[in-house]
């Protein structure tokens, strides 16, 4: 073995890998590597992974270098095959390392045949460890830098073998293998781990994007939490629009209903004056259209409707919709010709939209009730948490990340709960629909928790059938992991049975947090439910309290049994 050959040719490969890495670099920084920054499941982000992995199996050969009089070519294709394998599953695994290795064998050699093989065998290598770590739930691991490294140094050292076994003559082949092996070795390693640090970075920095995204989005929650529900009106909407705008660092924030400026914060303030009638033509068109509109100032250019000189430079208009979808006003962030939108800010505008409708939603519904039990019942089933809500999204967009299933089983676990908290009858259900609401409502909090929190149901079959008060137990459900499980370091535990006696029958919630605040009486959704049964029932049925410190908190709602026929 010439070692100052291979010194020179594992310099040479090292520099191109750098031209390759650096092609990386740059292109992770652009929206067409957000599809290989998570588990590839959908056809849609495979093809975009077998595309831009095959792209770089084929630079890797292009950039390779010619060994002994062309006979061979020192490249570095098994990067790509590898990673398009290890991120995109067997099948794209499979495709790109047969595009990559069609393509090397027309450029001939003595070692064409078994290095288009190699480049085949590389990215089944990685297809088959991606099978084997989803089906194992070790996603996280296919970005590992470690794993890549390895796999790759595996598939060059069994590479070595295959370009043995079937290049002649022998004596050119060992000589070729004794050049190529330890550059090939040291570039395809490096450049492997290197690219999936890359992609981890990418991935790790969208996390922290949405991490970001997340808390400011609670935050501005947590302030404007109920101010809406109080009133639609001028003074209301000053508070609101006052949260946002200190929240976000926007230029300037208004809300309007459908005919008048309520409120309006920031620049050109002087001129934007609450109270007055709405001129801006995109804000008219958004309302008639029930559409966000979106004026850049660049591509849609943007022009204040009240004064020319204006400091104001882009403009985002986003409904706010009431029952039947019918539009009762907008929020409008707006940013000076100085500064660019933010993405963050137009995302957290059309989520910040949401619960404000919600909220203005929730406070006509709020307005409409009397004071009677059934009316606050009413109101429970017409409200959204906006906490819980937000809650729920975050958890489904982590999910997304890694398990496209499972977001997609939450989505229609939140579709059950929110359409039976919203619709369900005033009047009397069977225990099997209370259940299905509760159950809808804990695999979605049990999503949230992961391993900090387990739900046991046990009731037997034949009390399923009894009927009960409409929206009995999922108060209880939700104050149990609200005030109990949610406060605990160790793992929770959501237990929910039924039994009957003579007197009647009991259901029966119980927490092993043992945190129950006799002082706060359970909250409003447990003393309705409480004060509907004792009116309906008597004093002698009802909910009862008991909690062992830090051991068990009971919740038990007794009904007569001639109730439940």
């Amino acid at each position: 073995m010439d070692l100052h050959s291979v010194i020179t040719l594992s310099v040479m490969l090292l520099q191109q890998m750098c031209v390759y890495l650096a092609v990386a670099y740059a292109l992770s920084r652009t929206k067409l590597f957000i599809p290989l920054t998570r588990a590839t499941i959908r056809w849609p982000h495979r093809l975009a992974c077998y595309v831009i992995f095959t792209a770089f199996c084929i630079m890797g050969t292009l950039l390779g270098f010619p060994v002994v009089s062309g006979n061979a070519i020192a490249n570095t294709p098994a990067i790509g095959a590898v990673l398009g394998g290890l991120l995109g599953g067997p099948v794209v695994g499979l495709a790109v390392g047969v595009t990559g290795g069609i393509h090397r064998y027309f450029l001939g050699g003595s070692f064409g045949l078994a290095a288009a093989l190699d480049i085949v065998m590389q990215g089944l290598i990685g297809g088959f460890t991606h099978r084997y770590l989803i089906r194992r739930g070790k996603t996280r691991l296919l970005f590992s830098p470690l794993l890549a490294g390895g796999l790759t140094f595996v598939s060059i050292v069994l590479e070595m073998g295959i370009d043995l076994a079937l290049s002649r003559p022998l004596t050119q082949a060992l000589h070729i293998v004794s050049l190529i092996a330890l550059p090939e070795l040291i570039a395809n390693t490096a450049g492997a781990a290197i690219f999936a640090k890359i992609l981890l970075d990418r991935r790790d920095s969208l996390e922290q994007h949405s991490r970001a995204f997340s808390a400011k989005a609670l935050e501005i929650a947590a302030h404007v939490d109920g101010v809406l529900r109080d009133g639609f009106d001028q003074e209301n909407s000053m508070r609101v629009a006052r949260i946002i705008y200190d929240q976000t660092g926007v230029g300037a924030v208004a809300i309007t209903d459908c005919h008048k400026i309520l409120a309006f914060i920031g620049i050109g303030a002087d001129h934007h004056l609450p109270g007055t009638p709405i001129t801006s033509p995109h804000t008219l068109y958004a309302i008639a259209n029930n559409e966000v509109f979106f004026a850049d100032g660049n591509e849609i250019p943007y022009q204040c409707s009240l004064n020319p000189h204006c400091k104001l430079g882009s403009s985002l208009v986003i409904p706010l919709v009431g029952e039947d979808r019918q539009v009762i006003g907008t929020i409008k962030l707006y940013e000076p010709k100085t500064r660019i939108f933010s993405t963050i800010n137009r995302t957290l505008g059309e989520g910040i939209a949401k619960l404000l409708s919600n909220q203005i939603l929730d406070g006509r519904y709020e307005r409409q009730k009397s004071l009677l039990l059934q009316s606050e019942l009413k109101l429970l089933h017409a409200q959204i948490n906006p906490h819980f809500l937000f809650n729920t999204l975050n958890t489904i967009i982590a999910v997304t990340h890694d398990d496209v299933a499972q977001a997609r089983a939450l989505l229609t676990d939140l579709a059950v709960y929110l359409r039976k908290n919203l619709k369900r009858p005033a009047e009397d259900v069977q225990l099997s629909d209370e259940i299905e609401h509760i159950d809808a409502y804990l695999r979605i909090q049990l999503a949230r928790f992961a391993d900090r929190l387990s739900v046991v149901f046990d009731i037997p079959p034949p009390l399923l059938g009894i009927r009960l008060p409409a929206f009995t137990l999922q108060p209880l459900v939700e104050n149990a992991i609200k005030h109990g499980t949610s406060q605990m370091i160790r793992p929770g535990q959501i237990r929910i049975s039924a039994s009957q006696d003579e007197q009647g029958v009991q259901l029966v919630v119980e927490d092993n947090a043992g945190l129950y605040d006799a002082d706060n009486g359970g909250g409003l959704g447990m003393n309705i439910v409480d004060r509907r049964i004792k009116n309906r029932y008597g004093e002698s049925f009802g909910v009862t309290m008991s909690c062992e410190s830090n051991v068990v908190t009971r919740a038990t709602v007794r009904i007569p049994l001639e109730a439940t026929s």
